[in-house]
């Protein structure tokens, strides 16, 4: 009967429905693209693109400029933004970069460069679902620029009012952002809405990496200079404890529970498992030389973890808390993000 209707609804002539459906499938059907894992790779300037079902690199693909640092990736699965930083790290000097490239991840290529009219050194890029902008952190500027996705012009900036404004982490909501200003040892605390600085809180000399906890009651910062954590309280925007650390931390992710943050320690090859009820290292995990970028999956059952010096990509299951395997990336492979 079901078939009848429809074939007499279509002999009606009824073509604006027939695309409708068509077009509804067409949607499911890309919603349905299988996820990849992203991997901005320093040492080769490409980005990886990687099939987290089989462990292996589809392609990578070549970037514009020096070196590409970190990549966010559009909500919808269809493009990768990666920073051009600098040929150095953070504070030395070498070149300032001004783009953005932006990748089509259907045709794994450059389709698009954002442009800014000076050096700014634009490093870590996040894309907020609540506003729909992506924001870059741009140092040199001491500023987090916006730019629409949309027509990839800057519409805007928040000012960090410090320094070396490397890393950016942001509340659930989009209305609060954060900044680990390393040189200067600090963390900025932006209302993104307005655009304005609301507190500059001191850490040490030098911090590393950022990140929120999933009820945004916590942020995280690793001390470059001792072995510790710095908790920061988002209500009162203070230091609220210190965690010790077996060694310097430095990226961090909470997982998807709020139980736990992993802190990845460079030196000692390992990423340290952070009870967030007790403050203290619960465990670590053996991952190879270099651990940087820590991202944890939306389904929470695994971790990737970005290992410079071997160009690998550590996959940790958080059920067993073990490494299930390596993943090999480009040279130098550092930020990473999920394409869905």
């Amino acid at each position: 009967m079901k078939k009848v209707i429809f074939l007499r609804w279509m002999a009606t002539g009824s073509l604006v429905g027939f695309a409708a459906i068509v077009a509804f499938s067409q949607g499911r059907m890309e919603k349905a693209a299988p996820p990849m894992l992203l991997v901005a790779n320093q040492g080769d300037h490409t980005l990886s693109l990687i099939d987290p079902s089989t462990g292996k690199q589809i392609v990578a693909v070549p970037v514009e400029g020096v070196t590409g640092h970190e990549v966010a990736a559009s909500p919808d699965g269809k493009t990768a933004y990666v920073p051009i930083y600098s040929n150095v790290g953070v504070g030395k000097a070498g070149t300032d970069g001004t783009k953005i490239s932006v990748i089509d991840l259907a045709s794994r290529k450059v389709a698009h460069t954002i442009v800014f009219d000076h050096g700014v050194r634009p490093h870590c890029a996040l894309y907020d679902r609540n506003s729909g902008m992506l924001y870059v952190t741009t140092e040199l500027d001491k500023t987090i620029s916006i730019i629409d996705p949309k027509t990839l012009k800057i519409v805007g900036s928040v000012p960090t009012g410090q320094e070396q404004s490397h890393m950016l982490a942001l509340s659930r909501d989009g209305s609060r952002g954060y900044t680990a200003n390393v040189g200067p040892g600090t963390v900025s605390v932006l209302d993104m809405k307005a655009r304005k600085t609301l507190a500059i809180i001191p850490i040490s000399t030098n911090t590393q990496r950022i990140a929120v906890s999933r009820d945004d009651s916590m942020v995280f910062t690793a001390d470059q200079t001792k072995p510790q954590l710095a908790v920061i309280d988002t209500a009162t925007n203070k230091v609220k404890t210190w965690v010790p650390l077996p060694a310097v931390g430095y990226g961090t992710a909470p997982t998807l529970d709020g139980r736990w943050l992993l802190v990845a320690m460079r030196t000692n090859k390992q990423v340290a498992v952070v009870d967030l009820k007790t403050m203290q290292v619960a465990r670590t995990v053996d991952v190879p030389d270099g651990p940087a970028e820590i991202f944890v999956t939306p389904d929470g059952k695994r971790a990737y973890v970005s290992c410079n010096y071997k160009n690998q990509v550590a996959e940790i299951d958080l059920g067993q808390w073990k490494v299930s395997r390596l993943i090999d990336a480009g040279a130098t492979a550092d930020g990473l993000a999920w394409a869905n």
